[in-house]
């Protein structure tokens, strides 16, 4: 029996989208927009909006348990989940544990993630440490976001609401001997924050600093919808994810010509000049907002998925995903094919 402590790997991936396919021409009809521009700012053709019936929830329960079948694990065997949104069906509890009623799971332990963008990798964070400290062997991460009940659907609110769909990613991570090499194997996240840039990029109402946290005027004023510096925002993620990148792959002496990069979803120029700057060729760079918009804590497992079910990752290939947003934060992290 091995003395080391565990290592931690992906054992399983599953995604879900809203049921309804939302094309640009639709939205460019309120928003006082349109297609062209819509694709030459962002690269989004269309988004997916959930339908009545379905839920923050439902999008997490769909994608989980193609996740655990994907893992070939049951529910059952499910010790932890860590559940990353900015938009839970409730103001509380969290999603956590409307998932864990979902999936019939009681009484593990279920933790929300409130870190938006960068979410996803939070969590995952935080489940690779309770794996390689002994705590849990194997844990659900989920990654999943409502935008449509909660966007500005007019001129006012065109530069963020062009921007989002609806969706969930889920993986399994699990325990592994850590002299064992298996696909799927994560190393450390590398994680960051930097408070000054919080008003770039969010959304104060409601908010217990404000009394009451949210009046008629506010609603009027829009206050309740997300507020965004894009340009700010755009020259930072570029700025930083690059910088993070070439670190990750200084770090770990990776040939960039083979690396695989599954980044946050919110803007395909963003990603491709990471790519560039980091010397990743472009046919190795996941891109999966044309078609589904940015999904906030979503995008990095869909987009995983997407690869894994598709094949586009191959045995050893170094994984690297990354993300950046609003607080400011962002993480890293590698995963080996």
């Amino acid at each position: 029996m091995s003395t080391q402590p565990p290592g931690a790997r992906i054992s399983g991936s599953g995604r879900a989208l809203g049921a309804r396919c939302v094309s640009n021409d639709e939205l460019a009809a309120e928003l006082g927009s349109s297609d062209d521009w819509i694709v030459a700012r962002t690269g989004i053709r269309t988004r997916y909006f959930i339908e009545p019936g379905q839920s923050n929830t439902s999008l997490a329960l769909e994608a989980s348990r193609a996740a655990l079948a994907d893992a070939q694990r049951n529910a059952s065997e499910l010790d932890a989940i860590v559940f990353a949104t900015l938009s839970p069906d409730m103001v509380f509890p969290g999603n956590g544990v409307l998932l864990q009623e979902a999936l019939g799971v009681a009484p593990i332990p279920a933790l929300d993630v409130r870190n938006q963008c960068s979410g996803f990798l939070y969590a995952l964070s935080v489940a690779r440490a309770w794996i390689v400290s002994g705590t849990y062997r194997r844990v659900l991460v989920v990654g999943s976001e409502v935008h449509s009940t909660g966007l500005d659907m007019s001129p006012r609110g065109r530069a963020v609401s062009i921007l989002f769909g609806d969706g969930a990613g889920a993986v399994v991570v699990e325990a592994v001997d850590s002299h064992v090499q298996e696909g799927g194997a994560l190393e450390p996240v590398r994680l960051g924050a930097d408070g000054s840039g919080a008003r770039l990029l969010f959304c104060d109402r409601p908010g217990a600093a404000h009394h009451p946290s949210i009046t008629c005027d506010d609603i009027e004023a829009g206050r309740h919808f997300a507020h965004m510096e894009g340009r700010q925002v755009f020259r930072r993620a570029v700025e930083l994810l690059s910088q993070e990148v070439a670190a990750l792959i200084a770090r770990h002496s990776l040939d960039p010509k083979r690396a695989v990069l599954v980044a946050h979803q919110s803007n395909r120029r963003i990603n491709e000049l990471v790519a560039t700057r980091t010397n990743i060729p472009e046919d190795r760079v996941l891109h999966t907002i044309e078609q589904w918009g940015n999904t906030t804590a979503g995008s990095i497992p869909m987009a995983l998925d997407l690869a894994r079910r598709e094949r586009r990752i191959a045995p050893g290939d170094p994984v690297i995903m990354a993300a950046f947003g609003s607080g400011l934060t962002w993480g890293t992290t590698l995963m080996w094919g």
